[in-house]
């Protein structure tokens, strides 16, 4: 039995997809439809965040917890920039 979880692994799965369809098919294997759910709802509640938006208005547009919403608005501010990095990729691609 493994004593520690293998994030590399997980990174090294997620850098070898190569395009929307592979994500798509990963995504549904590997995570159940809450939990993808949940990380949809984190991701647009990042997004609103980015956009300015307040904790009462992201509640509303996201039904995202005030719990869950306060740990995404900490990871915005004092995280590794994972979610402004992706965001920025993200809103870059669709102004092209």
């Amino acid at each position: 039995m493994r004593k520690e979880c293998n994030l590399e692994q997980l990174v090294k799965a997620i850098i070898a997809i190569e395009n929307e369809e592979e994500c798509r098919e990963f995504l549904s294997d590997i995570c159940t439809y809450q939990e993808l759910e949940k990380l949809v709802q984190r991701l647009e509640a990042a997004q609103l965040l980015l956009e300015g938006k307040t904790y009462e208005q992201v509640i509303q547009e996201t039904n995202i917890s005030s719990t869950t919403l306060s740990r995404v608005s900490r990871c915005m501010k004092y995280g590794n920039n994972g979610y402004k990095t992706i965001l920025n990729k993200i809103n870059n691609k669709k102004e092209d």
